[in-house]
């Protein structure tokens, strides 16, 4: 059983933040699981759990600011993707790809349109 189910993520600017999630998430393997008006669910194909919900802000005071979300990564090419298709779909480049000795782990950091801190981190020892 997974430790999180699903997180909620409530974007100001909706269009410019779908654009983002599904550019980076893409490299990770994971995919638009549901999508209607104001909400697109993110999760792997063969599963559904844990996923990321995005949903539009209701007041641009509502949206989520301040959170540091983690993506799991297969593999160090995957957290180049993923890093590369954020800063192609208009996010911010906090920390390139590297080794992080401290997390024993390859991690790329960068910052939603909203500027939450989104990762994707490879566990190299586990």
């Amino acid at each position: 059983m997974p430790f999180v189910h699903h997180l909620g993520v409530f974007a100001s600017d909706f269009e410019a933040s779908e654009r983002f999630y599904t550019s980076v998430l893409a490299p990770l393997g994971i995919g638009v699981g549901y999508r209607a008006d104001g909400v697109t669910e993110y999760w792997h194909p063969e599963r559904d759990t844990p996923s990321l919900s995005l949903e539009r802000a209701e007041q641009a005071n509502a949206a989520t600011r301040g959170m540091h979300i983690a993506f799991t990564a297969g593999s160090r090419d995957a957290v180049d993707a993923f890093h590369a298709a954020a800063v192609a779909a208009g996010g911010t480049s906090r920390h390139p790809p590297r080794s992080w000795g401290e997390y024993r782990a390859y991690c790329s950091f960068v910052s939603d349109p909203d500027g939450n801190n989104v990762e994707a981190v490879h566990k190299e020892i586990p």
